[in-house]
C-alpha cells in the first residue's frame, strides 16, 4: 500500500511517500478531515501557519485514534518571517496551537514574503536569521526535520553554502504540465526529497483531452494520473482535499506510467490561466 511507503531524507527521518494536503480547509474542519483520512491509512498531514487551521490539525492528529509517532506533521513558517526573533516565537507559537510535543518537518514557506514573490530580492540574509531559529529548534529535538518551500536554485544555494544545517525537503508546485525539470533535478541531487504541492493543478487540468485520454488508457481518474506522475518523478505529491471518497481515490494510484506516456505527460503544454488561484502569489502568470 503506497500510504505505507516512505521516502528517507538526509538526517534519516522517514517520511510518507503521499500527504494530505490541508490548504483552504477551515480550522473548525479540519480536524475531521485528518480523522478520515488517518482511517484510511494516510500517515502525513500537511498544513501551514497561513492556512489559519494549525488549532484544528493538532487536535486532529491528537483525535485520530493512532500514537503520535504514527502520524508524520508538516508545517510551514510564514512567508513574511525573515528574522531570527519573529521566526523563533513563531516556531513556537506553531507548536503551542497544535498542541503537540514536536512537529516532524516544518519548512519555510516562501524565500520572499508574498508580497514581493518573484522580485528581485532574494532576502538571502532573512532567510538565514529564519533558518537559524528553525535550527535551534531541531537541534532541542521539537522539530525532526527542517526545509524550505518555493526556493530556486539560488535560494537552495544560501542555505546549502552558510547554514550549518542543510535543508531537507523543498515544496514547490509541480504537476503534468508545469513541471520544473531543472529546480527538481538540482535539489534531488543536494539531496533534498522534492514534495509536490497541487499535483492536480488545482484541478484545472482536469478536462485537458490529452490526459484525460492517457488516464482513459490505464482505468484511472485524471487526479490519479497526476498524482502517479509525481510519484514517478521522485516527488512526494500533497493532494488536497476534505472528501474521504477524494482521499481514497488519491491513493489509489499503484499502477505504473509507461515511459512513453510519461514523455507525454512531461511535454503537456502549460497552464495559462489557474482561475480564481491566480490571486495567489504561486500560480500568478
Amino acid at each position: 500500500m503506497l500510504l505505507e511507503e516512505t521516502y528517507t531524507l538526509s538526517n534519516d527521518v522517514k517520511i510518507p511517500k503521499i500527504a494530505l494536503g490541508t490548504w483552504m480547509i477551515d480550522d473548525d474542519k479540519v480536524a475531521n478531515a485528518v480523522i478520515e483520512a488517518v482511517k484510511l491509512g494516510y500517515r502525513h498531514i500537511d498544513t501551514a501557519q497561513a492556512y489559519g487551521n494549525e488549532r484544528g490539525v493538532g487536535d486532529g492528529i491528537r483525535n485520530c485514534g493512532r500514537a503520535r509517532e504514527d502520524i508524520f506533521l508538516t508545517t510551514k513558517l510564514e512567508a513574511d518571517i525573515k528574522n531570527y526573533d519573529d521566526a523563533k516565537a513563531a516556531i513556537q507559537g506553531s507548536l503551542d496551537k497544535l498542541a503537540l510535543d514536536y512537529i516532524d518537518l516544518m519548512i519555510i514557506h516562501s524565500p520572499q514574503p508574498w508580497a514581493q514573490f518573484n522580485t528581485d530580492d532574494r532576502f538571502f540574509e532573512g532567510n538565514l536569521e529564519a533558518w537559524k531559529a528553525l535550527e535551534e529548534y531541531y537541534d532541542a529535538g521539537k522539530i525532526r526535520a527542517i526545509g524550505v518551500s518555493n526556493f530556486q536554485k539560488e535560494d537552495l544555494d544560501n542555505l546549502l553554502d552558510n547554514a550549518a544545517t542543510k535543508p531537507m525537503v523543498n515544496q514547490i508546485l509541480a504537476h503534468v504540465s508545469n513541471t520544473p525539470f531543472d529546480l527538481i533535478d538540482y535539489a534531488q541531487d543536494k539531496g533534498l526529497v522534492v514534495e509536490a504541492y497541487s499535483p492536480i493543478g488545482h484541478g484545472k487540468i482536469l478536462d485537458n483531452p490529452q490526459i484525460k485520454a492517457i488516464a482513459e488508457k490505464y482505468g484511472v481518474s485524471v487526479p490519479q494520473l497526476c498524482i502517479r506522475y509525481t510519484l514517478q518523478l521522485g516527488l512526494l505529491p500533497l493532494p488536497k482535499t476534505a472528501n474521504p471518497d477524494h482521499m481514497k481515490s488519491n491513493a489509489d494510484v499503484d499502477f505504473e506510467i509507461s515511459e512513453a506516456d510519461m514523455d507525454t505527460l512531461k511535454n503537456i503544454d502549460p497552464i495559462e490561466d489557474y482561475g480564481d488561484a491566480s490571486a495567489f502569489p504561486v500560480f500568478a502568470k
